[in-house]
């Protein structure tokens, strides 16, 4: 059963959890999902319920609640989203303790609680909130209570990502490998795709490129075996995604040769709107060409990263800008570099 496993690796320096898993302070520093739900445990019903019977049309309206904001999520960066992510969120979770309903519609308030949890903790990670690994923990507990193992794994598995990115990329790489394996073969193939990329980004922060590979390998495995099963969350994983991940993971290895052409064909026909995901990949691309001894073409894309990132209430975004000029500092005799850096003064 994969929830022990789950349970065993989330429980792994339990002692940390009140710290924030973000250097900088988000735009409600110190405020945490607490604040925001009653009392007590945030996912059980009321003893007495004071609310309406709601029903199948609640739940399903919930879950379009959800997925609404995965898709602005798209075109929009964390700070601008955090607010009316936690809003849906808290009344998501409202309904839920508050209402009457069947142990049926009990299941799937619980599921839409759990992919609100998701978005909602995604996009504090995105905007360096100390709110996304409290939301995540309780999406994790609201999956787990709908018996909805690859959403758990969903949750565990952007946990991971966060961690990972925020140094604690021992537990990353232990919390990844435990939702690809929790979650169970019978997952559809395009949530393992998912599960496996961030086992690859994982291991590729902690200098393990074998491991990082594989899980590249496997990625690309179960995406050619899904079928038309795959939950509503996962309709952003694509063939073209994982050419971005794989591109990513490259650079990380620092394997330029191969990541170049990957994010140079991919970033040729991504969206115009989606200006985060453009700015973080073409910096992935400076970077790459930093290391192939490009420094011209990755300064003339680190201005375009700078540009987009300037658009966007992203930390990440933002992150990103620092690597790809730490990078070139070190081409900073190169004339394009050099214009590049006197212009940022």
């Amino acid at each position: 059963m994969w929830l022990p496993v789950l349970a065993d690796v989330l429980d792994v320096s339990r002692e940390t959890l009140e710290r924030a898993t973000v250097a900088d302070d988000g735009p409600v520093a110190g405020e945490t999902l607490e604040s925001l739900l009653p009392p007590g445990d945030a996912l059980a019903p009321l003893t007495a319920s004071t609310g309406r019977r709601v029903g199948r049309t609640t739940a399903d309206d919930l879950a379009a609640r959800a997925h609404g904001l995965r898709l602005a999520d798209d075109v929009l960066a964390g700070g601008d989203l955090i607010e009316p992510a936690f809003r849906e969120l808290n009344s998501a979770v409202r309904v839920l303790r508050e209402s009457a309903h069947s142990d049926v519609i009990h299941r799937e308030l619980l599921r839409a609680v759990g992919e609100l949890a998701q978005i909602a903790g995604w996009v504090a990670s995105d905007a360096a909130d100390s709110r996304a690994e409290p939301t995540y923990r309780l999406g994790v507990d609201a999956a787990r209570e709908a018996g909805d193992a690859p959403l758990a794994a969903q949750l565990a598995g952007s946990l991971a990502y966060h961690w990972t990115n925020n140094g604690r990329v021992a537990d990353g790489v232990a919390l990844s490998d435990a939702a690809v394996l929790e979650a169970g073969p019978e997952a559809p193939g395009k949530t393992r795709a998912l599960f496996h990329d961030r086992v690859a980004w994982a291991h590729s922060q902690a200098g393990d490129a074998q491991a990082a590979m594989r899980a590249l390998g496997d990625a690309h495995e179960a995406l050619g075996e899904d079928a038309d099963d795959a939950p509503d969350w996962a309709y952003w994983v694509t063939e073209d995604e994982l050419r971005v991940m794989d591109a990513r993971v490259y650079t990380e290895l620092r394997r330029p040769l191969r990541a170049v052409p990957l994010l140079t064909d991919v970033l040729r026909e991504y969206p115009a709107t989606a200006l985060r995901e453009r700015a973080l990949y073409e910096s992935w691309l400076a970077v790459a060409y930093a290391d192939a001894n490009e420094p011209e073409h990755a300064a003339h894309i680190a201005g375009r990263v700078i540009a987009l990132s300037g658009d966007v209430a992203s930390a990440r975004a933002s992150e990103r800008v620092r690597v790809v000029l730490s990078r070139l500092a070190a081409f900073r005799e190169v004339p394009e570099v050099r214009d590049l850096l006197d212009s940022l003064r």
